[in-house]
Formats: C-alpha cells, sequence, structure tokens
C-alpha cells in the first residue's frame, strides 16, 4: 500500500543497496531492490534513513544513492554543481602539485625525508585515465567517481558508511572497495585492460 504523501527524492542503485534497520553495521535487513524509488528522510554522516512507498523505512549508504531531480532539465540550463567535475580535478591536481614540488624540493637537496613527510601528509589523490574514461578518488568523501567529463558518477565507495556520532557503537563496515553500478561504465574498475 502506499502513503499518501510520498514523493521519491532519489533512486536505488542499478545492483540494489544493502540496508540497516538503524545506522549500525551490526543490524542488516533486507536490502533495497535495484532501481527502488525512496524518499531520503534523514542524514546521519554517511549514512542516509530513506522510505518506501509502502511505507518501510531503512538505513543505507547515504553516498550511494541516486537522486532524482524536481523538475525535468532545460535545455541550455547551468551544470548542477554536484554533478561538475572541475572542483574534484582541480583538488586532485593541486595534491599532485604539492606532492611534485615536495618531491623536487627532496631530490634537488633543499629539504630532508622528515620535512618531505610533514609536507605531503594527509595528501590523498588517485587518477585513472584512459582515454575519454577518467575515474578519480574523491577523498572527502571516500569514494571513487567516474567522469565522462561532463559529469560525475559515484563509482565505488571505499567502505561501508561511516558511523555517526549518535549512532550506536558497533561494526566498522567492510574494508574493502565494493563497486557501484559497473554497468554502466567502460570497464570493470579503474585501470582494468
Amino acid at each position: 500500500m502506499e502513503t499518501g504523501d510520498f514523493r521519491p527524492t532519489h533512486v536505488v542503485p542499478q545492483n540494489g543497496l544493502p540496508a540497516w534497520e538503524a545506522p549500525d553495521v551490526s543490524r542488516p535487513t533486507e536490502p533495497l531492490d535495484p532501481l527502488l524509488p525512496v524518499q531520503l528522510l534523514d542524514r546521519r554522516g554517511d549514512w542516509g534513513q530513506v522510505l518506501c512507498a509502502n511505507g518501510w523505512s531503512a538505513w543505507v549508504d547515504g553516498r550511494l544513492l541516486v537522486s532524482v531531480p524536481h523538475d525535468p532539465p532545460q535545455a541550455g540550463a547551468p551544470m548542477a554543481r554536484t554533478a561538475d567535475p572541475r572542483p574534484l580535478l582541480a583538488r586532485v591536481q593541486e595534491s599532485l602539485d604539492r606532492f611534485r614540488r615536495a618531491s623536487d624540493e627532496l631530490l634537488e637537496g633543499r629539504i630532508d625525508g622528515e620535512t618531505f613527510r610533514r609536507r605531503t601528509q594527509g595528501l590523498r589523490a588517485g587518477v585513472v585515465v584512459d582515454g575519454e574514461a577518467v575515474w578519480l578518488f574523491d577523498a572527502e568523501h571516500e569514494r571513487w567517481v567516474y567522469t565522462d567529463g561532463a559529469r560525475l558518477t559515484t563509482y565505488a565507495a571505499g567502505s561501508g558508511p561511516g558511523r555517526p556520532s549518535s549512532a550506536p557503537a558497533g561494526g566498522t563496515g567492510p574494508e574493502a572497495t565494493r563497486l557501484v553500478d559497473p554497468g554502466t561504465h567502460p570497464r570493470t574498475r579503474p585501470g582494468d585492460g
């Protein structure tokens, strides 16, 4: 039975989505079906509480939900900021530039190893370029994204959703990278030939 005021804000990715009773990885529940429309009710860190049309709710990795636009896109309208790859490309370029400058100074003997470690501490970047296909590591959101040059799409999350400060203590989630919707991309994972 559908609820009268249900209005989807997101869709579950093409491969479905694991779900939990609470923002705690030790309390799994039934996974959500692929392409299921959901309404995002709440966010706690990486977690998102979603409501289904039948009134059932669950917690999911909110980073992986696919946003549904409220209005159809208009021809000639500017690209949405969240889909624009340029800010992430600039952050990756800045990280690589900082590393290169520190490396140059180390190799030229202008700094020692300890100074090099201090200057590069915390830098995180990842890029795979294969012609028109590019994968970038978004360190701020702990995920890999795919871009065709025009928009970003989440490709993989480095771990399950993090535990928000108000959530009960539980497991920390899977450590391996989980691929998201690989069927829509030209490669199975970054670097595959």
